[in-house]
């Protein structure tokens, strides 16, 4: 483990890796669309923003970072349990901002599983706030 992670653009090629660290974090659901062909799909149609952490050559942290053009969308932000408490949470998600804030976008929207506390904690720290009166809803295609 060394003391400077770089920090880089998510790319196809990092999947595996980043499906590791996913399946390592408490609270990240891996769901449909979170296959290779749905994570290729999505980093086509938002390049340069989704980021990843590497130490060496191994992916320690990531973060799926995208927008339909009105609104941004953070999805599957994780660090891997070794890595964690290290400030790459933050990292991560001040660089995924920052890209959106280029592509002209004012609000961001994230989705936190009722039953991830730990999760919730993190982005109430970082000024995140619920939003009073939204119920998600969702519809399989």
């Amino acid at each position: 483990m060394r003391d400077n992670i770089d920090t880089r653009e998510f790319c196809i090629c990092d999947y595996q890796a980043a499906l590791l660290v996913w399946q390592r974090v408490e609270g990240v659901e891996i769901a449909e669309g979170d296959d290779r062909e749905g994570i290729a799909q999505f980093l086509a149609r938002n390049p340069g923003l989704s980021r990843v952490a590497i130490d060496g050559a191994a992916v320690v942290g990531v973060a799926l970072c995208g927008h339909d053009g009105r609104r941004g969308h953070i999805y599957h932000l994780a660090v891997d349990p070794a890595y964690q408490g290290r400030g790459l949470g933050k990292r991560l998600l001040s660089e995924c901002l920052d890209g959106l804030r280029r592509a002209r976008l004012q609000r961001v929207i994230i989705l936190v599983a009722d039953d991830n506390q730990r999760g919730a904690r993190f982005w109430k720290r970082y000024a995140w706030e619920e939003i009073p009166g939204a119920i998600p809803m969702g519809i399989d295609l």
